[in-house]
């Protein structure tokens, strides 16, 4: 009777190597069984991965990671939108417009600089400020875009990272009744320039928006993007008067949707992996 699986550290070892989900389930009769398969396997998916970077240093050239990013800047562009650049070191008076006091519960994930600055969890404080002062100085609809790292200390989980890469669009002045049809408009539009065409819509809650209109994909229903519309409750502490979309994306889980995995830090900016691959091989 087949009743052993992979042990926990067989089972990190291929799962690092990018293994198929149908070998992690395998399972064997005895532990010599299981030690000769695990050896074997782990010889191909070395050679497998040695392969895979001998094509990203001669061919590929770029990590997904970065090609994405400027995929979506041009596509952005072609539509209209501006992007910005912002400082990824903001006040702490700023995350307080935000509702992020220091009661509150993302507060703990806040990477502190001093007393009154940290690292940006979220490109939403800056982009506040630029919309307040691009709404008073241009009379036409205001669309801006922002892809940038930000910082929070999450838990440790397949789906989060210290450090992540979000891409925040924002469209002001729209017509109160065009706004959820623009929100997947828009949706559909960054969607589609990462590759992804099955995805479905659910309202979340957020800690700092309230309800929210999400974007998820996969059985696992993988969140990737999170929508709001105003007016809403924190833009009087901006300034702000206008209605407005926001679309805020994670590119690393836009790549994991693409590429149908399940583990984040493949993908994002480490000196573990590159562009997916595993460097100790």
């Amino acid at each position: 009777m087949c009743n052993l699986n992979w042990t926990e550290i067989q089972r990190h070892r291929l799962k690092a190597l990018n293994a198929p989900p149908n070998t992690l389930k395998e399972r064997f009769e005895t532990a010599n069984h299981r030690n000769r398969a695990f050896q074997a396997i782990e010889k191909q998916l070395v050679r497998q991965e040695r392969a895979r970077l001998t094509t990203f240093l001669t061919d590929r050239l770029r990590p997904r990671l970065c090609a994405l990013e400027s995929r979506l800047i041009t596509t952005l562009n072609q539509h209209g939108f501006a992007q910005v650049t912002t400082p990824a070191i903001i006040s702490q008076s700023d995350l307080e417009r935000m509702s992020i006091s220091k009661n509150h519960p993302l507060n703990r994930q806040i990477y502190q600089l001093d007393s009154e600055r940290c690292l940006r969890p979220m490109l939403a404080p800056n982009l506040y400020k630029l919309m307040r002062d691009l709404a008073r100085v241009f009379k036409e609809p205001v669309k801006i875009f922002e892809a940038g790292s930000c910082f929070r200390k999450e838990s440790a989980g397949a789906r989060h990272a210290s450090e992540f890469t979000m891409l925040n669009l924002v469209e002001m002045r729209l017509p109160m009744e065009k706004r959820k049809a623009r929100l997947q408009e828009l949706a559909k539009i960054v969607m589609t320039a990462a590759g992804i065409e099955n995805y479905a819509y659910v309202t979340e809650t957020s800690e700092v928006y309230g309800n929210t209109f999400d974007i998820v994909c996969g059985p696992d229903n993988l969140e990737v993007a999170s929508c709001a519309m105003g007016p809403h409750p924190l833009d009087s502490a901006w300034g702000i008067t206008d209605t407005w979309v926001g679309l805020g994306f994670g590119l690393e889980r836009l790549i994991m949707a693409s590429e149908d995995d399940c583990t984040l830090g493949k993908w994002r900016r480490s000196l573990s992996y590159l562009d997916g691959i595993l460097l100790k091989i």
